[in-house]
């Protein structure tokens, strides 16, 4: 068996680019990998949290990025979660750090980590992304693509 990649959209899709990561887990293949699982978590931290405790070797996050430059441009990072981190989970918001909080709460471990993101031009209410990071969408689909299978065959990204 091969690493155990979960890549997982996150955002809410009714504050603008918010909606990127839903957005761009909608253009992947629905029919993941053997060693891949490809989730729409939307706002949902806790099914994440919970779902990060099936001891995947690997996540992929995919989301909206404030204050990283021009609106509509892709970064791909490694994300370094705060292991003393205590940020309280909200029912209404996606707060990666709060996620793993919950899973170190909960006796887990959380795995290295990978975020695909893509700077937002606006947050505000509405449904719907603006057109710069609309643009963006089908290249990061191709770069979660590309780094989920990298991390299953265990190489480095």
């Amino acid at each position: 068996m091969g690493t155990r990649v979960l890549v997982a959209g996150i955002g809410n899709i009714f504050l603008g680019d918010d909606g990127f990561g839903p957005e761009v887990v909608r253009r992947l293949p629905t029919a993941s990998a053997q060693d891949q699982r490809i989730v729409d978590y939307g706002i949902r931290g806790l099914h994440l949290a919970f779902d990060l405790l099936d001891g995947w070797d690997a996540l992929v996050l995919v989301d909206a990025l404030p204050n990283t430059g021009e609106p509509g441009r892709v970064q791909i990072m490694r994300a370094e979660p705060e292991s003393d981190a205590t940020t309280p989970m909200d029912g209404h918001a996606m707060n990666p750090e709060a996620v793993f909080a919950a899973v170190r709460a909960l006796g887990g471990v959380v795995p290295p980590t990978v975020v695909v993101g893509c700077q937002v031009d606006s947050v505000a209410e509405g449904i719907g992304l603006s057109a710069a990071v609309a643009a963006a969408v089908d290249p990061a689909a191709a770069a979660v693509a590309r780094v989920a299978a990298q991390l299953c065959a265990g190489q480095e990204v």
